[in-house]
């Protein structure tokens, strides 16, 4: 299962979500562009439910456009509950188009 670790996006939604079209989306469709990849797990920072939509519409239709390989969308700083949910999601092999996000 591929990473793309993002670190940093601006606080406001709309912002947030433009900044991750124009700098980081390209980056996911070549990382699934690569026929090793059969998952690519999207890491972002945590954000606040407002959020939420362009998050889930994020991991939702860029596992659409890749299928037959799975894309989600995992939100959370590092720690043991974002290494748990990574492991989750190696072992899940049906699981796709989910928007995640990990509490400590």
């Amino acid at each position: 299962m591929r990473q793309l670790e993002i670190e940093t996006l601006p606080d406001a939604p709309l912002d947030a979500a433009g900044a991750f079209m124009a700098f980081y989306l390209s980056a996911a469709r070549t990382a699934l562009a690569d026929p090793a990849t059969t998952a690519l797990v999207i890491l972002l920072p945590p954000a606040g439910h407002d959020h939420r939509d362009w998050r889930l519409a994020l991991a939702r239709d860029l596992a659409r456009e890749a299928a037959p390989r799975r894309v989600n969308v995992l939100a959370g700083k590092p720690g043991a509950a974002r290494a748990a949910a990574l492991r989750f999601l190696a072992d899940a092999p049906g699981v796709t188009g989910h928007y995640l996000m990990c509490h400590e």
